[in-house]
């Protein structure tokens, strides 16, 4: 699935879940190594646990950042299935 980011630099986080582990996260845009590593590190984890650990993170000032969305694409891939 494809999911539009909002309030960050990357514009679009595409994800792959099979079943409820993560199989594979792409930021498109955004600060290549941060999001790189933040996709690496939650791959083969479960969704939920994910979404526990990363939702609410901000990045600077902005009430959001790209941790926070991939919480965000999570929970709308998780509801989708």
């Amino acid at each position: 699935m494809t999911f539009k980011t909002k309030g960050t630099c990357s514009v679009a986080i595409q994800l792959e879940l099979k079943g409820d582990i993560i199989e594979s996260v792409e930021f498109i845009g955004g600060c290549s190594g941060n999001t790189q590593g933040i996709a690496r590190l939650v791959q083969g984890m479960p969704a939920r646990e994910a979404i526990e650990r990363i939702r609410g993170i901000r990045c600077g000032s902005k009430p959001t950042s790209c941790p926070d969305q991939l919480a965000h694409a999570l929970e709308q891939a998780l509801t989708q299935e």
